[in-house]
């Protein structure tokens, strides 16, 4: 009867933590969708169809990856039990009769652990590439336009690398879901070596790059410094991104067994944090306009007056010309959020 009791509240606790990731899971991915749509719809109300860039487009695509992405990680933890081909002694694997459900459910969960690297893969590289289009907007410096081509390149030639190390670290393809023999961990999609150190890797390497192109052009912009400091922080969300990542590789490894399952839940985080800080510089302006009745009736209640310019916040790139002791005469403009001007007219010089 004891026993009974605990495996019935074993259970019990289970199917309460399940629903609790599926809730988390959906209600990031509505978030998520809310952000990409605000954001959508601003960019057309203030540049309209014609005005559309590639980044726009993008995140219209991340958006379908990112709900194929929690379906797959839905799939994992409610379909499959979140079980995979991983976590089983060889004695186990030899007595698992292939007919029985347990080996369907494990099958099945390693094809879907297999095409959740895939979609969490595309989903991050998709937003790596909208960032990089965006910052293409903020400069026409050469200095700076070299920068950002280099990241395209590096994106591609990353996005190809992890990709192919998720198709081609394990061959035959179908020994990523094989039970007996022991396919070897290599072959084991849920905690792949492979997967985990060069995907996180190259995830970890290309974000930290992405940081180097906005960051030294705001800290040598001629502007206030808190608004420099707000500015950065606006464009260093790579910083939390990389944090979930090293997180959730952490998880695969040192828990084999549960630790790929709680690895998807963290896979979820961490590309809903890409779409905020993807989404963050473009919607800010949004935000601050609607902000404004508000923050002013609060200035008119304390008896204050905003110093904010509402204008376009030009910034300089460079310091002071020696020779001169002047600002150079090419500037560039950071979307800094404006009460009556539109994003993309910020973003002219």
């Amino acid at each position: 009867e004891t026993l009974q009791r605990w495996l019935w509240l074993a259970t019990l606790s289970l199917i309460v933590a399940m629903n609790a990731s599926v809730a988390e899971e959906f209600s990031l991915l509505g978030t998520a969708l809310a952000v990409i749509i605000s954001r959508t719809c601003w960019r057309l109300n203030t540049v309209g169809t014609r005005g559309l860039q590639a980044d726009d487009y993008l995140m219209v695509v991340a958006a379908c990856a990112y709900s194929a992405e929690t379906y797959l990680a839905y799939s994992v933890g409610i379909m499959w039990h979140g079980l995979a081909n991983n976590g089983m002694t060889d004695e186990e694997r030899r007595l698992l009769d292939p007919s029985s459900e347990e080996y369907m459910l494990r099958v099945n969960g390693s094809k879907t652990q297999l095409a959740g690297w895939n979609t969490y893969t595309f989903l991050l590289w998709t937003m790596k590439s909208a960032m990089c289009t965006y910052y293409i907007r903020l400069t026409d410096r050469l200095q700076y336009k070299r920068r950002i081509f280099i990241g395209f390149t590096l994106i591609a030639l990353t996005w190809i690398a992890a990709h192919l190390s998720i198709l081609l670290g394990c061959l035959p393809l179908k020994k990523n879901w094989q039970i007996y023999p022991d396919p070897g961990i290599a072959c084991q999609p849920a905690i792949s070596r492979i997967n985990i150190f060069v995907v996180s890797g190259l995830n970890v390497l290309t974000d930290i790059y992405l940081l180097t192109i906005p960051i030294p052009m705001l800290w040598k912009a001629n502007i206030r410094p808190m608004k420099k400091v707000a500015l950065i922080v606006t464009f260093s969300g790579g910083i939390f991104v990389i944090s979930a990542g090293t997180l959730r590789s952490v998880l695969i490894i040192t828990n084999p067994i549960d630790g790929a399952e709680q690895a998807g839940s963290w896979a979820i985080r961490e590309t809903f944090v890409a779409v905020i800080t993807t989404n963050l510089p473009i919607i800010a302006p949004m935000f601050r306009l609607w902000m404004t009745p508000i923050v002013n009736t609060v200035r008119k209640s304390v008896g204050t007056s905003g110093s904010d310019d509402p204008g376009i916040c030009n910034i300089h790139l460079e310091g002071r010309d020696p020779r001169r002791g002047k600002w150079p005469r090419s500037i560039d403009q950071i979307p800094y959020p404006s009460f009556n001007e539109s994003e993309e007219r910020l973003n002219r010089p």
